[in-house]
């Protein structure tokens, strides 16, 4: 067979199939766009997070900034649930039970060891 031939029905086959695809998505019917959700951000009256969006505005100029230390330091102050009561120096000190055991003594050294030091 020639190979003019096969060229003519590749290209007859893929415009059928073209022609196929398309009648039948015509024939589907529109779909319906889903409705659009709003969603509105209503403060709860907590001004941190919008103190820490400003802190991180600011860049480098935040790390200087005693506003955004005090933010941040009431951030970590919430994140590790510590109670806003209580004095720094408990919230820092060790517990009493977690003393260090002391270090045990030496044992004696042989003579051949006391040598080769």
């Amino acid at each position: 067979m020639d190979t003019k031939l096969f060229a003519r029905i590749g290209a007859g086959a893929f415009v059928a199939v073209a022609l196929t695809m398309t009648a039948l998505d015509l024939r589907e019917e529109p779909r319906v766009p889903p409705t659009e959700t709003i969603t509105v951000w209503v403060p709860d009256g907590d001004p941190l997070p919008a103190r820490l969006r400003a802190c991180s505005a600011m860049g480098e100029l935040a790390v200087s900034s005693p506003d955004c230390r005090a933010a941040w330091a009431e951030k970590r102050r919430r994140f590790l649930g510590i109670e806003a009561d209580s004095p720094p120096a408990e919230r820092t000190s060790p517990p009493a039970n977690s003393a260090v055991p002391p270090a045990p003594e030496a044992a004696p050294m042989s003579p051949l060891a006391a040598e080769v030091q």
